[in-house]
């Protein structure tokens, strides 16, 4: 049984995994989901000598659907319609009566474009045996987190912490990951306040990192021990001056905050490897954002009109 770290991890790499991967490693990570989802009757299709693909990068044997991937480094609307266009004709020229439905699946973050899913409802409209839809990041979520047991999510994903692991963690876990972290000169007034209890909405972080945030925070005082007890001075300070510059570049940057506090993760030592190891990773992060070396402790000030 999955506990709420683990989902919250493994809802967080799959979104990592969505947002990183285009093309052939996009299409690898559809299918690689729906094999675990539909066991023994979602097929993968690959291209095979000059016959092709028979436009269809999935095939589910229970329903006759066929799934046409399409997953740029960016999307243009005029290519995104064509391969619409081309992938679902040549696929009713392909499969014919061994097709009834046809998914068009993406991976654009904000969705389709109005025009494709009108491009989509004429098709449909024109073709009335064959029943068209659409798989972006909402349905790829639902069918990873609503339908993957824990095994299957750590075959995709890696293994991930549960809270006990995270209850456990001991000084033993937590050098080698503080020790890798890259330190700066501290600054001579860094900030001491405690966060607000906005901070986590006035950053607009996710559910999900959210809930690593909170449940790193049960080792916040571990981490503080460590750095009291360290003998270099300043170290705590310096590896605090290496989170706050590391955050701002980030910030400055124009990224998104849920892929600043994934990029803020692997400055820490990343979230692979041992359970062990990312829970000291989760500890560490928690540290540090409560004592706001990370983060805005506020929204930000809007523009006057």
């Amino acid at each position: 049984m999955m506990d709420d770290l683990q989902r919250y991890i493994f809802q967080m790499k799959f979104k990592i995994a969505f947002l990183e991967n285009e093309g052939q490693a996009f299409e690898d990570l559809f299918s690689a989901i729906m094999g675990h989802a539909f066991p023994g009757d979602f097929q993968p299709v690959r291209a095979y000598g000059n016959k092709g693909d028979r436009k269809s990068d999935g095939y589910r044997k229970s329903d006759k659907a066929v799934f046409q991937c399409y997953g740029p480094r960016s999307t243009k609307l005029a290519d995104m319609q064509a391969k619409v266009d081309a992938d679902f004709n040549g696929a009713v020229g392909h499969w014919g009566p061994r097709m009834e439905k046809w998914f068009f699946v993406h991976n654009d973050m904000a969705g389709l474009p109005a025009d494709v899913v009108q491009q989509l409802t004429d098709l449909g409209a024109a073709n009335p045996s064959v029943t068209l839809g659409q798989m972006g990041y909402s349905e790829l979520f639902a069918i990873v987190m609503g339908q993957l047991t824990p095994a299957q999510l750590a075959d995709l994903f890696g293994a991930a912490p549960t809270q006990a692991t995270v209850a456990k963690l001991e000084f033993a876990e937590l050098q080698p990951v503080i020790l890798a972290i890259p330190r700066m000169p501290p600054d001579d007034n860094p900030p001491l306040t405690a966060p607000s209890t906005m901070k986590i909405q006035a950053n607009d972080l996710s559910e999900a990192a959210a809930g690593l945030l909170r449940v790193g925070r049960r080792q916040e005082r571990l981490v503080e021990r460590f750095f009291d007890q360290y003998p270099v001075p300043n170290f705590g300070e310096e590896i605090a001056e290496g989170f706050r510059n590391r955050y701002e570049a980030l910030r400055d940057g124009g990224i998104q905050p849920d892929a600043i506090f994934t990029e803020l993760q692997q400055f820490a030592g990343g979230m692979s490897g041992t359970p062990e190891h990312q829970a000291a990773v989760l500890a560490v992060m928690s540290y540090f954002f409560e004592r706001c070396d990370i983060f805005e402790d506020h929204a930000p000030a809007k523009a006057s009109t």
